[in-house]
């Protein structure tokens, strides 16, 4: 029997396909394997026997593993073409995976990025609505990849992604571990279990990199399974270390020790976890086969990337907008933190949580931007089924266990409006949770919502294309 495609999803089952039946979290794919037979499906993947469907039925224990395994073998392990680089944690990966990419090309190399904010292959961009794809989507993004000749693909893998399965068919030249702080609870459940899904990177790995400064980095050397692993940090005994940190308003300065060589570093990104976003990213070099010398020189070419501590442009007004994706406590913390250390001004912070997601971080995140902003707006963020005033209410908890002074204003695009109008001489207003997403999610429904043309908007400076 030849198969011509593989799908887990009835509607998209071409003739000649196999169909995985996959047990989500709405729906079970079981149910619909006698709709993808009348599409066309060839043989079915199920965790049962189906035996009405009239073709052949294989029956395994997990259907998302076999899902990624059936996925890399009829796409020919595609991964295997080229160095594959993930990177995994709570916060960082994004602009981690940036500056692999800025130091690779540097180097010469064709690299593809696959990420939160976009999927890349060559320079064509292509637009991502999640972290890491399925399995099936993964492989055929591999293969794109490798058809258009990418020496290196580096890629964030999110702990979703490692435990429902959708890398396990993959194997990585490096993996990489950035933090891990309180974030998808609503999913794993406990910290414990949330750490276990980030360890399966390293089961998965030839090389890994791990923050030695991070609490966690004990469990995942304890258990990493990889050949072998360079640590990283500031303050404690590391390969890589990072010292003599300078912090301003304009980037980071530092020097990066490694094998008894030493370079200094200077990147346009401030933040002290810049530094260790950009040592993360030296690391993966390093164990790719680069040297110290040649990485650092591809760092300080390195930028910014979109809606991560991001400055929209604002002419003729005497404060400065932030735009951050910062939408974890840890995350928060680590932003208005560096903004704390160039801010001339106030700090107005504009916030909200997101809906259907972890509830317990919601009054943390308030507590943490009470203690640390000079003002809050507390507003929406992608409420999606939930009642947003319900989780405002759970923020502002943590708000009021500190001295702050705030404000409510569901409504994000209001609450955007308030904090300007009110905006004084040299005050920083950070707009924090959206980064850089261009829409908000009310129910079911997805609205435009670019912070930037809204501020824009909002400042006489944009052209009425897009209302809000």
């Amino acid at each position: 029997m030849k198969i011509s495609g593989v799908a887990c999803d009835s509607r998209k089952v071409q003739p000649g396909s196999l169909f995985v039946c996959i047990t989500g979290y709405e729906t079970d794919g079981h149910k619909y394997a006698k709709s993808a037979v009348q599409n066309g499906a060839v043989a079915v993947v199920a965790e049962h026997s189906l035996p009405t469907v009239g073709v052949p039925c294989i029956v395994v224990d997990n259907t998302r593993k076999a899902m990624s395994q059936i996925a890399a073998a009829f796409y020919e392990y595609p991964f295997k073409k080229f160095k594959l680089i993930g990177i995994t944690g709570t916060n960082g990966k994004t602009t981690t995976t940036y500056l692999i990419k800025a130091i690779l090309e540097h180097l010469g190399k064709k690299v593809g990025l696959i990420g939160t904010n976009q999927n890349m292959i060559g320079d064509l961009v292509i637009p991502t609505s999640r972290t890491t794809p399925d399995s099936l989507e993964l492989m055929e993004l591999f293969n794109n990849i490798a058809e258009n000749g990418a020496d290196y693909v580096v890629m964030e893998v999110s702990s979703h992604a490692l435990a429902l399965d959708r890398v396990t068919a993959c194997r990585f030249d490096v993996g990489a571990f950035t933090n891990i702080t309180q974030d998808h609870l609503d999913f794993h459940k406990t910290m414990e279990e949330y750490l276990k899904a980030k360890s399966i990177l390293f089961d998965i790995s030839n090389r890994g990199v791990i923050n030695i400064d991070d609490s966690s980095s004990g469990y995942l050397l304890d258990n990493a399974k990889c050949d072998d692993v360079i640590t990283y940090g500031i303050k404690n005994d590391c390969l890589l270390k990072a010292s003599n940190i300078s912090l301003e308003q304009s980037g980071i300065e530092f020097d990066l020790s490694y094998g008894g060589v030493r370079e200094r570093v200077r990147l346009g990104i401030p933040g002290e976890f810049t530094v260790y976003n950009a040592m993360t990213a030296v690391g993966c070099c390093l164990a790719c086969g680069f040297e110290l010398k040649d990485i650092t020189e591809g760092l300080r070419g390195a930028g910014g990337v979109k809606g991560r501590i991001e400055v929209v442009d604002t002419p003729g007004t005497d404060y400065t907008v932030i735009i951050d994706y910062a939408h974890t406590p840890d995350g928060l913390l680590n932003v208005i933190n560096a903004i704390r250390g160039f801010a001339k001004g106030r700090i107005v912070t504009v916030f909200g949580c997101g809906g259907d997601r972890d509830s317990s971080k919601r009054p943390i995140m308030g507590k943490i931007a009470g203690e640390l902003s000079d003002f809050c707006v507390v507003t929406s963020d992608n409420p999606r089924t939930e009642d947003p005033e319900k989780i405002i209410q759970q923020v502002v908890e943590g708000v009021k266990q500190t001295d702050c002074e705030y404000e409510v204003i569901t409504n994000r695009f209001s609450a955007i409006e308030y904090a300007l109008d009110h905006a004084q001489k040299n005050d920083i207003i950070l707009l924090a949770g959206k980064g850089h997403e261009t829409y908000q999610v009310l129910g079911h429904d997805t609205i435009c919502f670019d912070e930037r043309e809204i501020v824009q908007k909002l400042l006489g400076i944009f052209d009425d294309r897009v209302d809000f």
